[in-house]
């Protein structure tokens, strides 16, 4: 109570007293703008004194705008107090690590052109939301909410929600995936399984090996854990198998991290042919791999490829990162991590300790999403959808964009390299001024390779600005090439 500290004196007026001690309060900071005042009955009583003398020092405050009494509420702060504050300022960019300086520096949000309201985006490779079946989604989140209730709002397990777990571990039996002696982690999208996985087995100098080109967001987290990253040429069927194993025996990498179906950034579906030999060479020098299932389930020249990991038997060689973002609901950032159950009981504890667990609400919700077929509903929608976007893209750009080559079978993007090593940001620079924008290629590449590729993200434009930005993307091309 605000008067515990007052002590009363007999040198003047108790009231007062009592109004000095309530500004006072409010100067130190101890008593906050519409805090409430304890009744003038309740202070009579606690400093034993007449309660005229504190309906005096009420009235008196009042009149000079400091409380108001609301008639049957109470009595409150009207002012606002000074703060004490004790200002030292910290250089805080000398202290930042090499982790946080190398994560900054490669941040392409901060460091590549930005969209501007009414461009034409090509940069984006992230799902078309209006084509989320959203009641399906409301009805399973009412779902999650009538089985769990308010235990969703608890903490829940690092490992993640137990029937989401069995959702996947049925997803990975029906891609020919042999479970025996696995487990899965679920994490918050591809992004923290990556993270963990590598933040957990790697240490700094530790070589990876990986397609040339390949994800940047893997790119960043790698080089930021200090590791080697080491670029293997890729061809239309995948990986080149004479330059892989050149790679494995001269580096003796710690692991290879590969995209097999529509790597990201070209597009290319590692065929099953190929897997296999991609699979038995990393068998060979018994380096384990890191197989990310990026967009699995949107080929749209024929049925999904089974995973890498379905090659593996009951051997513990693959460690699979799983993630519907690139196609549903990438807000809810739901992923998983499928592999040997020895190393997912230490991986769970790594969870733990980094953020305790997933949204369960997010999970539950997914699960029950999941489990009513909505999902399958919606693969035969938006396959139809991409299909003649890819389709329209690749029209226009076969019509107005001279290039050496185009790669992309699936996904949400294609990737085109440019004839006469034209340089991709020049061509981004004068695109920009008309209002069209796209990912340079050279942010998937190590060593300032790939500065004459760049990529095309088709998920979020319609018809009519794939024709005009591609067209006003040849049009430059012309003007660069004179």
């Amino acid at each position: 109570m605000i008067f515990s500290t007052l002590n009363i004196n007999n040198d003047e007026p108790i009231y007062m007293q009592i109004e000095r001690h309530i500004i006072d309060g409010i100067k130190k900071g101890e008593l906050k703008k519409d805090s409430k005042l304890p009744s003038t009955r309740e202070v009579s009583k606690f400093l034993n004194i007449s309660r005229n003398s504190v309906i005096s020092a009420y009235e008196e405050l009042e009149s000079k705008g400091i409380i108001i009494t609301k008639r049957g509420i109470g009595t409150f702060i009207l002012l606002e107090g000074e703060t004490e504050s004790y200002e030292y300022n910290i250089d805080f960019s000398s202290r930042i690590n090499e982790y946080g300086n190398t994560l900054k520096n490669l941040d392409i949000i901060k460091s590549e052109l930005t969209y501007k309201k009414g461009m034409i985006s090509f940069k984006s490779i992230s799902p078309e939301s209006h084509l989320f079946n959203l009641d399906d989604f409301k009805r399973s989140l009412l779902d999650a909410w009538t089985y769990e209730e308010a235990n969703l709002l608890n903490y829940g397990y690092a490992k993640g929600y137990k029937p989401l777990i069995d959702y996947f571990f049925n997803y990975m039996k029906e891609k020919s995936v042999n479970t025996k002696n696995k487990d899965i982690l679920i994490t918050n999208g591809f992004t923290e399984a990556f993270d963990i996985v590598i933040g957990s087995l790697t240490k700094p100098g530790d070589v990876i090996l990986c397609e040339e080109p390949t994800h940047n967001t893997a790119l960043k987290i790698m080089k930021a854990y200090g590791l080697k990253v080491v670029q293997v040429k890729m061809d239309k069927e995948g990986l080149n198998l004479n330059e892989l194993e050149k790679s494995l025996d001269k580096y003796n990498p710690k692991f290879g991290y590969l995209i097999p179906s529509y790597n990201n950034p070209t597009g290319i579906v590692t065929k099953t042919k190929r897997r296999k030999e991609i699979y038995k060479l990393f068998g060979k020098y018994s380096v384990p791999i890191i197989e990310d299932g990026f967009t699995e389930e949107l080929l749209y020249s024929s049925s999904p490829i089974e995973p890498i990991a379905s090659l593996s038997g009951e051997g513990n060689g693959v460690i699979y990162i799983g993630s519907l973002s690139k196609i549903l609901f990438p807000g809810l950032r739901i992923g998983w991590i499928f592999g040997d159950e020895k190393l997912i009981d230490v991986l769970e504890s790594v969870k733990r300790g980094k953020n305790i667990h997933s949204s369960f609400l997010d999970q539950s919700a997914f699960y029950y999403y999941l489990k009513s077929g909505a999902f399958s509903r919606y693969i035969k929608n938006v396959r139809k959808y991409y299909r003649d976007k890819y389709n329209l893209v690749m029209d226009m750009v076969n019509i107005h964009i001279a290039y050496e080559y185009v790669t992309g079978e699936g996904g949400l993007h294609i990737f085109v390299k440019l004839k006469d090593n034209i340089n991709s940001r020049k061509l981004l620079d004068l695109c920009y001024k008309d209002g069209v924008i796209f990912m340079p290629g050279d942010i998937f590449y190590e060593d300032d390779k790939g500065i004459d590729t760049f990529r095309i993200g088709f998920g979020k434009v319609t018809d009519e600005e794939i024709k005009k930005g591609i067209k006003i993307i040849g049009d430059n091309l012309k003007l660069l090439s004179k």
